[in-house]
């Protein structure tokens, strides 16, 4: 049987339906309208939307909610700034309002960032157990940005949170997959939707996450901040498709030795032998 592809394979989170694996950001771009040509490059149907940001009207988010289709594109608020589980709760609420400003009556997403580190950015474990648990209680469709931490991961899972959302590498680095092997373990024993967050740098790196297995990936920094960032885009979204297809066909088992991958039967010189035998 043929494997499906990707766009007759689409991916469920929460009960919605996605057709594109790479979800996109709106900071850190050079411009709106630059905003706007990634997003429509990338083929992605869901990004993300700083909350805090769009609520102080902070520098590159003036008329970001007028500048994004959101008949079209779903809206993932997050609590990015929050340093603790109670102010994280209460950006979620918001964030919840602001998907009905933007007529998404029945949005409950919310991508769930704790992160008390300013230097590292990396995302407090136990505050963001406790949030997620308050938040599901609440109703929300919890999406939480964790370290790659496979225990932390199935915990979150039984709290009952809609996807894992482990980092790749710290924020913004454009490492890459540092944290590959954990990674592994946690899609391994997932039983929700695993998507690699941050870290990622080129299209290379976002088809490796989705070669191992991994639902989708989000990336903001590496599009955003490109030379070009619609190219960019256009290049992650195909990188995507890519990793998906290679994961559903199948990969060649890894072996310890070189093995022919041409026949070795038939060869000349084994006939030749056997004419003047």
């Amino acid at each position: 049987m043929d494997s499906p592809s990707p766009s007759s394979d689409p991916l469920t989170i929460g009960g919605r339906q996605f057709n594109s694996r790479l979800f996109t950001g709106t900071g850190k771009y050079p411009s709106m309208t630059s905003m706007q040509q990634s997003i429509e490059r990338s083929g992605c149907d869901m990004v993300t939307v700083a909350v805090r940001r769009v609520q102080t009207v902070a520098a590159g988010h003036e008329g970001l909610m007028e500048a994004i289709d959101w008949q079209r594109i779903w809206m993932l608020p997050n609590t990015a700034g929050c340093t603790d589980a109670e102010e994280a709760v209460r950006v979620a609420r918001l964030g919840r309002e602001l998907a009905k400003l933007a007529g998404q009556e029945d949005n409950t997403f919310v991508k769930l960032e704790v992160i008390p580190d300013s230097r590292h950015l990396l995302p407090d474990p136990i505050g963001t157990l406790n949030a997620a648990e308050q938040l599901v209680r609440e109703g929300f469709t919890v999406l939480p940005y964790i370290n790659a931490d496979p225990l932390l991961a199935k915990r979150l899972e039984e709290v009952g949170c809609a996807t894992v959302m482990p980092l790749g590498s710290p924020i913004g680095s454009g490492q890459g997959l540092n944290n590959a092997a954990n990674i592994g373990l946690i899609i391994e024993n997932a039983g929700v939707p695993v998507v690699v967050d941050a870290g990622i740098g080129v299209p290379s790196e976002a088809a490796q996450a989705l070669e191992m297995g991994a639902d989708a990936v989000l990336v903001n920094s590496a599009i955003a901040l490109a030379g070009d960032p619609a190219a960019m885009a256009e290049a992650m979204g195909q990188a995507v498709k890519a990793g998906r297809t290679a994961h559903l066909s199948g990969r060649l088992p890894r072996r310890d030795q070189a093995s022919a991958s041409s026949p070795t039967t038939g060869l000349v010189h084994s006939l030749q032998c056997s004419e003047e035998t």
